[in-house]
């Protein structure tokens, strides 16, 4: 579905408004590394799905090497300008084209409120994570107020076709954790209808909890 991302100028001047009031505090946090001694291990390989038009991959340290994922040819495109060198994948994040375990970080910001199948990509997120790997995700989600969750079920079939399929009343969050991710409290930060937070993968050999399909 075609939205404001796939115009990369006016999603772009859309995004650096927001970014301007709060969210690039939010959006910083999810690339921040831990510093390497020296000596220490190269540069570890993350993934981010949803890269869009590559507002953070120019900003990621030097202890990280990150492979950019899309689904969209057009944004990709402005990402390719932004980081020319990045690598980058266009592919679902329902179905992403790595190993399993391959990534000890997966970083997605403001993708899954538009993603088709949610918990298909949370699956295919928990797959390509190695043992102990962290999910760093930025999302709006649902209003919490009784007045704003009517608000954003009222505006979501427009903004659904405006935003190229962005849901404004799905409550990520949640999804997140029946999915079988762990959310690390001291990680959560929120503004607005925004919330940054890190979450790791159940153990797999514990019974999927509903809403997660068992993994073949």
């Amino acid at each position: 579905m075609r939205g404001l991302e796939q115009i990369p100028p006016v999603y772009d001047s859309f995004m650096a408004i927001l970014d301007r009031l709060a969210l690039r505090r939010l959006r910083r946090s999810l690339i921040d590394a831990a510093p390497r001694e020296p000596g220490s291990r190269p540069p570890a390989r993350w993934l981010e799905v949803g890269c869009g038009t590559g507002r953070n991959l120019p900003h990621y340290p030097d202890e990280v090497r990150v492979i950019g994922l899309d689904p969209d040819r057009t944004v990709l495109r402005a990402a390719r300008r932004r980081a020319p060198s990045v690598p980058l994948v266009q592919a679902r994040a329902e179905a992403l084209p790595f190993r399993d375990g391959a990534f000890p970080v997966v970083v997605s910001s403001l993708v899954f409120c538009s993603v088709d199948d949610p918990d298909a990509g949370l699956d295919e997120v928990a797959r390509v994570l190695e043992s102990g790997g962290t999910l760093r995700m930025l999302e709006h989600v649902r209003p919490r107020s009784r007045v704003g969750a009517r608000l954003a079920r009222l505006v979501q079939p427009f903004w659904t076709v405006v935003a190229g399929g962005c849901r404004p009343d799905r409550d990520t969050e949640s999804t997140v954790r029946a999915s079988g991710f762990r959310i690390d409290p001291s990680s959560r930060r929120a503004w607005s209808v925004f919330r940054r937070f890190d979450a790791t993968p159940a153990d797999r050999a514990e019974s999927p909890t509903p809403g997660r399909r068992a993994q073949s």
